[in-house]
């Protein structure tokens, strides 16, 4: 199904306009964040493209004409547009080889739902400065890799190891097999004071308004807060998964 979603598209510097030249990307086979049509597009080499892309599990959106120029930058775009990513996504398990390469338990961040870039550079900032082994994205309802997550990160992406999936519930029930505890960022939750986090930890934070979606909450082991002790009611999703992640790092090394 074509979505339909008007949020401004982040600056990303990997666009690819006009028909042929995005048919011939997703020929190539390179990770393409999403495609955008132009709202109408229906006819000719549009179907053949969008049929393509759905069939390889890649994102199309319908957009209006006003951000497909804006992408292209003045360029005839033929109704269409991709971003592809600036990055080089690893899969899960290089993320755990990672943690057996440096004997270390599994430190891992899962993003569900964070749509804001300049919260998931800043995550990916704290997690490489955590020592965490990787971090994990939906391919879904996520914000994409785009220059301006990379610049929030401070250049953590080029270093730390990013895995993008399908489906975040399943991931979370995998790991669990491998035995380790998974927990999630929550106000309701336990003060992570006192959660015993000297184990493989794999940290869920939700997006910044609705927060966990119920599906993966239910994956969760433990649900774990940060005790909000002056006027504010919470943190920033950022933020509270720095605090959380320092903590968890600190314990497993105990």
């Amino acid at each position: 199904m074509i979505r339909d979603k008007r949020a401004n598209q982040p600056e990303n510097t990997d666009v690819t306009i006009g028909r042929n030249p995005v048919m011939e990307l997703i020929k190539t086979g390179r990770d393409i964040e999403k495609i955008y049509v132009q709202r109408g597009e229906r006819e000719g080499s549009i179907t053949k493209i969008v049929a393509l892309a759905r069939n390889k599990g890649i994102v199309v959106e319908e957009t209006d004409k006003k951000r497909l120029d804006a992408l292209s930058s003045g360029i005839p775009h033929q109704g269409i547009a991709a971003l592809a990513c600036p990055v080089e996504y690893c899969t899960v398990d290089d993320i755990l080889n990672e943690a057996k390469a440096r004997n270390e338990k599994p430190l891992i961040v899962v993003c569900d739902e964070i749509e804001d870039p300049h919260n998931l550079g800043a995550i990916i900032r704290s997690a490489g400065g955590a020592g965490a082994h990787g971090v994990i994205i939906g391919k879904r309802r996520n914000a994409p890799i785009t220059q301006t997550v990379i610049k929030s990160s401070a250049g953590a992406t080029s270093y730390i190891k990013i895995a993008k999936v399908v489906n975040i519930a399943s991931v979370l029930d995998e790991l669990k097999e491998k035995g380790l505890w998974v927990f999630a960022a929550d106000m309701d939750g336990t003060d992570y004071g006192k959660v015993n986090f000297n184990c493989g930890c794999v940290l869920v934070v939700g997006n910044e308004g609705a927060g966990i979606s119920r599906l993966v909450r239910d994956k969760c082991d433990e649900l774990v807060s940060i005790p909000m002790r002056g006027g504010v009611e919470s943190l920033n999703v950022s933020v509270a998964t720095g605090i959380l992640l320092y903590d968890m790092s600190n314990k497993q090394r105990q």
